[in-house]
C-alpha cells in the first residue's frame, strides 16, 4: 500500500486531489506543504500531493521552496481541479463576524463576501480545513472551505460552489524521490529549476534555448535564492518528456548554462498534446543526430 502525504488537515482541496492520486491507497494529513515533502524525504511516505499553481493567486511559494530546498523530489503525475469552495458555519444562527480561510481561499472569494457578509471580518489560517476546526471549536464564525470537508467536520453549510472566478483551478503535484519516470503520452509536461548567475541576458539565454527547440512554455516562475540579493531561481515548465529527443537537448542545453534541478517528466492533466512546429519534430532531432553521425565517420555532407 503507497502512503501519501497531502497538505492538510483533512478537508482540503490538497485530500480531494489525492483521492485522484491514491484511489484506495493509505492518506496521510500533513500540517503545512514543507512537512508533506518532508515526510517523502523521510520515508515516512511514499509521495507527496501539494498544491503548485492556482489560476487565480498563481504560484504556490511553499510549494516552489520545497522543491528546490533539500533532497531532490520529482513530479510524476499532476491533478487539476476547479476551485469552488463552501462556506461552512457552527449552524447555531449566531452571527457571523468572522470568517476565516487560507489566503489564497480567501482572495478567491473576496467579491462573494463582500456581497453576502459584508460585516464579516476575513481572517488568515493555515489551510481551509485548520479553518473549518476553527469554527467547530469557536475560535471563527464560518470558514471558506474545499466542499470535502463538511465530510470531516459537524458544520452546517451556508453557502457552496462559491468563486469569484467560475473556471479557477488549481493544479497539485504528485511527488516522489527520483526514479523510473512516467512513459510519454505525447500530453506531457517537464519541469526544472535553474539557478544561473545575477548577469545581463541570462534568463533570456535561458528560454531561447527552449525557443531554438520550438518548445512550448507552460509556466515561469521566480523566486529569491535568500543568498543573495537580486538572485532567483526559476522554475521553468514547458511541453513534452525528457525522453523525447528534443526535450532532452534542451534541458541539456539548460545544464550547460547553469545549475538545473530536473522537477519531473508527467502526463497533463488536462491532456492537450504538445505543439509542434516544422523542422521541430522529434524525428528531426533523431535525423540531424545520424547525419552528423555519418559526417563524423567521413560521410558526405
Amino acid at each position: 500500500m503507497t502512503r501519501i502525504a497531502y497538505f492538510g488537515p483533512r478537508g482540503t482541496f490538497s485530500e480531494q486531489a489525492a483521492r485522484t492520486f491514491a484511489g484506495a491507497e493509505e492518506l496521510v494529513p500533513a500540517e503545512t506543504i514543507p512537512k508533506a515533502l518532508a515526510a517523502v524525504r523521510a520515508g515516512d511516505a511514499d509521495a507527496a500531493c501539494v498544491p503548485v499553481e492556482n489560476s487565480v493567486e498563481g504560484p504556490v511559494t511553499a510549494t516552489l521552496d520545497g522543491l528546490v530546498e533539500g533532497q531532490p523530489l520529482v513530479a510524476v503525475a499532476e491533478a487539476l481541479l476547479p476551485v469552488h469552495f463552501s462556506v461552512l458555519t457552527r449552524g447555531d444562527g449566531a452571527p457571523i463576524r468572522t470568517v476565516a480561510s487560507h489566503p489564497h481561499a480567501l482572495a478567491q472569494v473576496r467579491h462573494w463576501l463582500e456581497a453576502n457578509l459584508p460585516d464579516a471580518q476575513p481572517l488568515a489560517s493555515s489551510s481551509t480545513a485548520s479553518a473549518a476546526v476553527g469554527v467547530q471549536d469557536g475560535e471563527f464564525d464560518a470558514a471558506v472551505t474545499a466542499p470535502v470537508a463538511v465530510e470531516h467536520y459537524p458544520l452546517t453549510v451556508l453557502a457552496t460552489g462559491v468563486a469569484d472566478v467560475a473556471d479557477a483551478r488549481t493544479r497539485f503535484l504528485l511527488l516522489r524521490p527520483p526514479g523510473p519516470l512516467p512513459e510519454p503520452t505525447g500530453a506531457d509536461r517537464t519541469s526544472v529549476v535553474a539557478s544561473a548567475a545575477n548577469r545581463t541576458g541570462t534568463l533570456a539565454a535561458l528560454l531561447n534555448e527552449l525557443a531554438t527547440r520550438s518548445i512550448n512554455l507552460t509556466r515561469l516562475d521566480a523566486r529569491p535564492t535568500k543568498s543573495n540579493f537580486g538572485e532567483y531561481h526559476f522554475f521553468i515548465d514547458f511541453e513534452g518528456h525528457l525522453a523525447e529527443p528534443r526535450i532532452g537537448d534542451a534541458v541539456a542545453a539548460l545544464r550547460r548554462r547553469c545549475a538545473v534541478r530536473f522537477l519531473g517528466s508527467h502526463p497533463r492533466a488536462d491532456g492537450l498534446p504538445g505543439t509542434r512546429e516544422p523542422g521541430a519534430e522529434n524525428a528531426d532531432f533523431v535525423a540531424a543526430g545520424d547525419w552528423v553521425a555519418a559526417v563524423r565517420k567521413g560521410g558526405v555532407a
